[in-house]
């Protein structure tokens, strides 16, 4: 009879190479950055983004002017009125709020509450690709398309989310669905996304998100939806993110 460690390793070694033919010539890591260049991972993106959610049947909303050089971001608050003018910036991790009569910016969490289901985070171009370690997962089907399927695992305590299931259709290299986890496992919202948008990269038109559509776990009703409009390429200078600038109101 075959020692039992041997069956194990054998399998295991099966498994292995399996999940790596399903990949093709692309690793994890590179499908996963693949998927972020389509939620707003490029060397220079602007957007705006219109938020309405609903929760415990009362709704709200937020319009945001995003300009973004991979994975930093400068958002200015356009609407409602009483927020108009208020900035979230994102440099190398660490995001900053101000408003005007504002001394000093504020530390903030990109897992800090924005509105609704929507994260400060959420509002940002993704970074899955270096900030969690995924593993891949059973290939799944989302609505007649094949999919990747990787559970992604935080590296560090500033990434948005501690643990997400991720689904990338294999066709499109692109994010169709994410179940989001707390620390301890448990699934706390759920989010789907649609690609109605365009950029031009490398002379190549690419798909750009156009729809956010984020679901409470426990409440179902409560639904919040992020918009990503007038999307284009543009040049971003360093000076976007300086400090001192982002001070001034």
């Amino acid at each position: 009879m075959l020692n039992s460690r041997w069956i194990f390793a054998g399998v295991f070694f099966v498994m292995v190479m399996t999940a790596g033919l399903s990949f093709g010539q692309m690793t994890p890591k590179e499908i996963l950055s693949r998927a972020d260049m389509a939620r707003g991972n490029l060397e220079g993106v602007k957007w705006l983004v219109v938020i309405s959610s609903v929760e415990n049947n009362t709704g709200q909303g937020r319009s945001l002017n995003i300009l973004a050089k991979g994975y930093d971001f400068l958002g200015i608050m356009i609407e409602p009125p009483k927020v108009k003018n208020q900035k979230i910036m994102m440099v190398d991790h660490n995001m900053w709020y101000t408003k005007p009569g504002l001394k000093k910016p504020v530390p903030v969490s990109s897992r800090q509450k924005l509105i609704g289901g929507a994260a400060y985070g959420d509002i940002a171009a993704t970074n899955y690709a270096d900030d969690y370690e995924p593993t891949p997962l059973p290939d799944e089907t989302i609505n007649d398309e094949p999919c990747y399927v990787f559970d992604l695992k935080a590296i560090s305590k500033k990434s948005t989310y501690d643990q997400i299931k991720y689904w990338i259709s294999k066709d499109r290299l692109v994010g169709v669905k994410s179940e989001f986890y707390t620390v301890s496992g448990k699934l706390f919202k759920t989010a789907v996304f649609e690609y109605a948008n365009q950029v031009v990269i490398e002379n190549k038109p690419s798909s750009f998100i156009s729809r956010m559509t984020i679901r409470d776990a426990l409440i179902e009703t409560n639904i919040t939806t992020l918009l990503f409009n007038n999307n284009q390429l543009v040049r971003v200078p360093d000076s976007t993110f300086d400090m001192n600038k982002f001070s001034e109101q």
